[in-house]
């Protein structure tokens, strides 16, 4: 359960679909209601497929290019606690998508894969957190449990987007701000322990 938790929770608050909602709002203002729930649940199911791929072959594609798994841990630290530091710049609450390519995705028949699963919900910052989580140590049953985390977050992004319309109008603005510094005190705490976490581990493994 402890495995469990900590997926979701770290998995979470880095997919932030808090922060999707406004371009999922905008790229899909002239569907209706069931067209919009289909988007959001095509998005989550590949969210949720380039989640097992980056945690199974990771390891994997690191080994080939000679990459430490610690070496990864601090530069998805990094590149974590620079997406925290832009939720947290007032003003600051940036989309992962340009303005070009919200444009550019509004003529596009579907979509679920990109912008919206790729690279919204499952960005650099997610993929680098899947791939660390991977572990030889990690038994089957723990194994499982990641699978069931990654599932729990698509599943908690599906109810946050199809609501996200009456999400915005409750929250407004001001909450919008407020969602979004929580949202990104949790991921520099997380980028901080992945950096921590793996520099510990280098040294003792000297």
């Amino acid at each position: 359960m402890n495995i469990l938790i900590a997926t979701f929770t770290t998995l979470f608050s880095v997919v932030n679909p808090f922060g999707a909602m406004p371009v999922f709002l905008t790229l899909t203002e002239n569907d209706t209601a069931p067209e919009r729930s289909r988007t959001a649940l095509r998005a989550c199911i590949y969210m949720v497929c380039i989640m097992s791929v980056s945690f199974f072959a990771g390891q994997y594609v690191l080994n080939f290019f000679g990459i430490n798994i610690y070496h990864l841990r601090i530069a998805g630290g990094i590149l974590l606690m620079r997406s925290a530091f832009d939720l947290l710049t007032p003003g600051a609450n940036k989309s992962k998508v340009s303005d070009a390519t919200v444009e550019d995705s509004k003529q596009k028949d579907d979509i679920s894969f990109t912008p919206l699963a790729m690279p919204m919900l499952s960005g650099p910052g997610s993929i680098a957190v899947c791939i660390g989580l991977f572990t030889s140590r990690l038994s089957y049953s723990g194994v499982a449990l990641t699978l069931v985390g990654f599932v729990l977050v698509a599943a908690a992004s599906f109810l946050i987007l199809v609501s996200s319309l009456r999400l915005t109008r409750v929250m407004g603005r001001a909450g919008m701000t407020a969602m979004a510094r929580v949202m990104g005190f949790l991921t520099l705490s997380i980028g901080v322990s992945f950096i921590a976490t793996a520099i510990r581990a280098l040294f003792m493994a000297r």
